[in-house]
């Protein structure tokens, strides 16, 4: 009978324990995610900001690389293509999501 009593008296205290490690599992699952919002997804938005305002800024004239990596001067600009030569009379239109940066800053 006083096993028994003993096995009473320590079955609320293991349940409190568990309880005390359920909370502290979800503090963690909280962090991981505030930390993965701080170096994944906020930078990601940042970058994509600047590239909405670079492709919202964009004037004739300016140097630009698409996507696909082709290298261009901008001829004129509609709502959503440019047309970019690339070379002597050759010209492309080409959509405004595919233009990355302006490469006149890098190269000198």
């Amino acid at each position: 009978m006083t096993a028994f009593m003993t096995l009473l008296q320590a079955a609320p205290a293991q349940a409190q324990g568990a309880a005390g490690s359920s909370w502290s599992m979800w503090i963690m699952i909280a962090l991981i995610f505030v930390v993965m919002y701080f170096f994944m997804i906020r930078p990601q938005r940042k970058q994509q900001k600047e590239q909405e305002n670079f492709r919202n800024s964009l004037k004739k004239g300016d140097k630009v690389v698409t996507v696909g990596g082709i290298f261009g001067t901008v001829d004129e600009i509609k709502e959503n293509s440019v047309l970019i030569k690339v070379d002597g009379d050759t010209k492309l239109r080409v959509a405004k999501n595919s233009l990355v940066k302006d490469f006149s800053e890098v190269q000198q």
